[in-house]
């Protein structure tokens, strides 16, 4: 099943641009699901209908969910939590207060996305679309099954081990709740069988993220936040929604005119800081976007020469990548001539420059505090690599490393 998560900051039209992405799918004859993942659910406000923690008929071809992370505690996380509240309870925490610590970080996000992946593997449904939560949370929610399997693993073993010595014991020296082989097999269900699942689920072909951006400069920069933290986990992102740029017939009058203009400025930026991702733009309307109609308005606007299941972007992403203690990162250049690239370092961001490609890449925390060593321009790949201390040859043998840059600018070598 082909899966779309559509994420931004709050308030710039998720929800709305969601749904009419699903409207506009379910009117193509497509078997579309409409997901809400956020846990402050709006869609029964756009699509004017009900909709709850079941599936409930919108339209033909369409069905929509609010998915109750609650629920999914109880059935993917049950043996756990009441462990947990067992625990806090021995100490002296009380009611709502024990059950809310039971609520471990991470835990609502999981859940949510083991619901998403139960529809997936229903075959129900050619076409999902996710309306996540705002950025911080959804990238929680998307990283969630990679940082969890790698980081609790190991942890578990050693805890499982223990307890199977020291449990027996302690039961008839201490008072304290320990925990049961329930509580462990559960956890280990999770942990092995269903975060490895979810993790195949998000970094699959047919799974992509889209950012919904407004022209506003606090919104553009959370995304490009967000679109480098998801290429560091090797999530696809397909496409940028821009919403609420002004009709041509606003811009005639005077007090608009000024700002048409800059959100062209703006649009213009956000085509080549999110470069070569597909960008999709979203005019604001004379009246607000409720109902089925007009969300099937909005997504024909937005999918005019395109569909909302498309794969929109097939570009090779931006990668981050550590090996031997040395740190590199690979960005797409498609546009690049072997006349070379110009590279600067600063603040913690990669600025970028070709003739006819500049970007501005984000960079992780750790690349962000190195150095720049050198650079290469490869079939239209540029690779960048950094280093603390003393400069680090490209460790390929038999390619060209001729004219790296040095350290904080330069240019790239590029490979003739």
């Amino acid at each position: 099943m082909r899966l779309v998560l559509y994420t931004g900051k709050g308030g710039v039209g998720k929800t709305t641009t969601a749904a009419a992405s699903a409207l506009q799918s379910a009117a193509q004859g497509k078997r579309t699901l409409l997901i809400s993942a956020d846990s402050s659910h709006s869609l029964s406000d756009v699509l004017a209908q009900k909709v709850g923690p079941k599936p409930i008929a919108i339209v033909d071809n369409l069905q929509a969910v609010e998915i109750d992370a609650r629920v999914e505690m109880g059935r993917h996380w049950g043996k756990i939590s009441e462990f947990l509240v067992a625990l806090f309870r021995h100490q002296g925490i009380e009611g709502v207060v024990a059950e809310e610590l039971a609520l471990l970080p991470g835990a609502e996000e999981l859940t949510t996305l083991l619901a998403v992946d139960e529809f997936a593997v229903s075959g129900e449904f050619d076409f999902a679309v996710v309306d996540c939560a705002p950025t911080d949370t959804t990238l929680r929610l998307l990283t969630l099954p990679d940082v969890a399997h790698s980081s609790l693993r190991l942890l578990l073993k050693i805890q499982r081990a223990l307890a199977g010595v020291m449990t027996p014991l302690a039961r008839s020296v201490v008072s304290v709740p320990l925990p049961s082989a329930d509580v462990f097999g559960e956890a280990e269900e999770l942990l092995y069988a269903k975060l490895g699942v979810l993790r195949a689920r998000i970094v699959d072909p047919q799974t992509s993220v889209r950012l919904v951006v407004t022209t506003e400069r606090m919104v553009i920069e959370e995304a490009r936040r967000a679109f480098t933290d998801l290429c560091l986990f090797g999530l696809r992102c397909d496409a940028v929604v821009v919403n609420r740029l002004l009709p041509e017939v606003a811009t005639r009058e005077a007090f608009f005119r000024e700002w048409g203009e800059v959100q062209q400025e703006r649009l213009a930026e956000i085509t080549e800081i999110f470069a070569p991702l597909r960008v999709l733009e979203a005019k604001l309307g004379e009246e607000e976007i409720i109902g089925p109609r007009s969300l099937l308005a909005l997504g024909q606007e937005l999918f005019s020469d395109c569909l909302p299941d498309d794969v929109l972007s097939n570009a090779q992403g931006i990668g981050f990548h550590s090996q031997g203690g040395r740190y590199s990162v690979s960005i797409p250049l498609p546009g690049a001539t072997l006349d070379g690239v110009d590279i600067t370092k600063v603040d913690g961001e990669l600025l970028v420059r070709t003739r006819s490609v500049s970007r501005a890449l984000k960079l992780p925390r750790r690349m962000a505090a190195l150095e720049v060593s050198e650079a290469h321009l490869r079939e239209g790949v540029l690779s960048v690599y950094f280093r603390s201390g003393q400069v680090q040859r490209d460790p390929n043998p038999g390619v060209d490393t001729s004219d790296p840059i040095g350290a904080g600018s330069g240019r790239a070598a590029a490979e003739g």
